[in-house]
């Protein structure tokens, strides 16, 4: 709060670190979570593996997205460790996590090199003036403060632009969503996509 007014912050990007936990997803063949799609142009991998071995990778990766998308709300109880290969996009806690670390140790080269392109495209986008962040969600909070007939509370809210197989708008983390880069180019479609995101924080 400053003056007693709200204070609403949103940060919007591409992380790299957000693509690449994807991008080992999609070629771990990792299934969770299944309501999230798979990125465009990245194959999706299913290598053999038994019941057991999937099972411990779905848990680690959830906890390591979960560790990659709102670091602050899910710390690690022991040390983080870079894993070789992905620079400092991936970092997983020293134990515990030993079956993800090795299974994406082979596909670092092909997750990195995505990721950079995916957000070299939305910097690239968002620098082309196709989308102006400030304005398309200060118009969707003035929207909602009109409708409810109050000023709009104060919230956080963290949105990663994606290359996302569909379009829409999917909640990834308590503050942060995930919208597919196609309807964020959209003003109009974006518009009506995120209006009930204020809404429900606002």
């Amino acid at each position: 709060m400053v003056g007693g007014a709200p204070e609403w912050v949103v940060r919007e990007d591409a992380s790299q670190a957000v693509l690449v936990a994807l991008g080992v997803r999609q070629l771990l063949g990792i299934r969770s979570p299944a309501e999230l799609p798979s990125l465009r142009n990245l194959p999706t991998l299913s290598p053999p593996r038994d019941d057991d071995r999937q099972a411990a990778l779905e848990r680690q990766w959830r906890e390591y997205w979960a560790l990659t998308v709102e670091p602050l709300a899910h710390p690690s109880p022991v040390p983080l460790d870079l894993v070789d290969g992905f620079g400092i996009l991936v970092a997983l806690p020293t134990e515990g996590f030993d079956e993800l670390r090795t299974a994406m140790l082979p596909h670092a080269e092909t997750a990195v090199d995505y990721a950079a392109r995916a957000q070299e495209r939305y910097r690239a986008d968002a620098g082309a003036g196709s989308r102006v962040s400030y304005r398309a969600y200060a118009g969707a909070i003035a929207e909602h403060e009109r409708q409810v007939g109050r000023r709009a509370h104060s919230f956080e809210l963290n949105v990663q632009v994606l290359p996302l197989a569909q379009r829409g708008v999917w909640w990834i983390g308590s503050l942060t969503i995930a919208v597919t880069d196609g309807l964020r180019g959209d003003v109009v479609a974006f518009d009506a996509a995120i209006h009930p995101i204020i809404a429900e924080l606002a």
